[in-house]
């Protein structure tokens, strides 16, 4: 996956409004960078570790597809008044995608066409005293 782009003496892209001499040039990201990135930016909105998340980022035309595989974590069965706030699994999924793919996209600086969200099980978060 790359990115071509033109920049100028120093790094800095180039452009009408640098009105410096650009050098054209390219940017190659490894695969496994995005990979790692979706991970841990997925585990983090997600509220799991990253070892519980799994990502397959596809470069789709312009942007990507990314296909991620996570737990979600779940209040506590015996803590009533929690279950009772918690939003449905289906409408909770979602918004994670929409957050993910808003996320993305500013991370990896292309747009994230599709976000296909996978839950894989139900953790519960511990309790910190």
């Amino acid at each position: 996956m790359r990115v071509d782009q033109n920049v100028i003496a120093g790094g800095r892209p180039a452009g009408q409004a640098t009105g410096g001499e650009s050098v054209p040039g390219r940017v190659e990201v490894k695969e496994r960078v995005y990979r790692t990135v979706a991970e841990q930016a997925s585990a983090s909105v997600i509220g799991v570790s990253r070892s519980d998340v799994k990502a397959d980022v596809v470069a789709r035309g312009a942007g990507f597809a990314l296909r991620i595989s996570s737990p979600l974590p779940v209040p506590d069965l015996d803590d009533t008044a929690a279950i009772v706030q918690t939003t449905p699994v289906l409408d909770r999924a979602r918004e994670l995608q929409e957050h993910l793919q808003r996320e993305l996209t500013g991370l990896f600086g292309q747009e994230v066409t599709r976000v296909a969200l996978t839950i894989t099980g139900a953790i519960i978060p511990e309790r910190r005293r």
